[in-house]
C-alpha cells in the first residue's frame, strides 16, 4: 500500500484529497501542525504526523516523509494579511518539501499552486496578494528545476462548492472557479496513475471528467 505525504495535511484541499486517496488504495500521512487536528485527518483516513513548516527544516521534513512514496504539497499561508506567511509557508514550506523529499529519497511531488502566478502583477497590486503570488511563483520555479518527478496543478479561484468532477485541465486555462473536492481530485488522479510528471496545468471547471481531462492533458 502507497504511502502519501501531504504537506498542509489539515487544508482544506487536503481534507477532500485524504478519502479519494483511500478510495484509490493508497495510505495518506497528513503532516499537521498541532494535536488538535489528529482525529479530524484520522477520521478521514489518514495517518497523522507532526511537522511545524515554518520552524522546522528539511531534514525534519525528510523524517516526516520516512516511508512515504510521493510529497503532495497543499500547505497555504491563509487568507490573512500575514505577508511573512506567504513567505515561510508558501514558499520556504515549499522548498523545504522539495529538499526533504530529496533527503528521503522520494521522487514524486505534486505542488498545488495558482492559476497565472508567472504573469507581470500591476504596479498597484495590493502587498498581500503580491507576496502570496511571488511565493507561489517561486516555488513552482525551484520544483520545476529540482529534478524531481514533479508535477504543478494550479487552480482558478477556489470555492467550497460539492464537487462536480467535471474539469478543464490544460498547461494554459482561461481564468475561472473550481471547487476545492475537484482540485483534491485531479491531484489524487495524478498521483493514482502516474500522470503529469514534469506537466505544469492549469485546473478550472469544465465539462470534462477528471479522468479524461488529466489522460488527456
Amino acid at each position: 500500500m502507497t504511502q502519501i505525504a501531504i504537506v498542509g495535511g489539515h487544508g482544506q484541499v487536503a481534507r477532500e484529497l485524504i478519502p479519494r486517496l483511500v478510495a484509490a488504495g493508497h495510505t495518506p500521512v497528513a503532516l499537521i501542525r498541532n494535536d488538535s487536528q489528529v482525529a479530524t485527518v484520522e477520521k478521514l483516513g489518514a495517518t497523522a504526523r507532526r511537522l511545524d513548516i515554518e520552524h522546522q527544516d528539511a531534514a525534519a521534513f525528510a523524517a516526516a516523509f520516512e516511508g512515504c512514496h510521493a510529497v503532495v504539497f497543499a500547505a497555504g499561508g491563509g487568507p490573512d494579511g500575514n505577508i511573512e506567511r506567504k513567505r515561510t509557508v508558501d514558499l520556504e514550506g515549499s522548498l523545504k518539501s522539495i529538499e526533504g523529499a530529496k533527503q528521503a529519497g522520494i521522487a514524486r511531488f505534486v505542488q498545488i499552486s495558482a492559476i497565472g502566478v508567472d504573469l507581470p502583477l500591476p504596479e498597484d497590486t495590493e502587498p498581500v496578494w503580491r507576496a502570496y503570488v511571488e511565493a507561489k511563483r517561486d516555488a513552482d520555479a525551484a520544483l520545476r528545476s529540482s529534478g524531481l518527478d514533479w508535477t504543478v496543478l494550479r487552480p482558478g479561484r477556489l470555492t467550497d462548492d460539492p464537487p462536480t468532477d467535471l474539469v478543464t485541465v490544460a498547461d494554459s486555462a482561461s481564468r475561472g472557479d473550481v471547487t476545492r473536492a475537484d482540485v483534491a481530485a485531479v491531484a489524487a488522479e495524478v498521483i493514482d496513475t502516474g500522470a503529469g510528471i514534469g506537466r505544469q496545468w492549469d485546473v478550472v471547471g469544465g465539462e470534462t471528467p477528471v479522468a479524461q481531462a488529466v489522460a488527456r492533458a
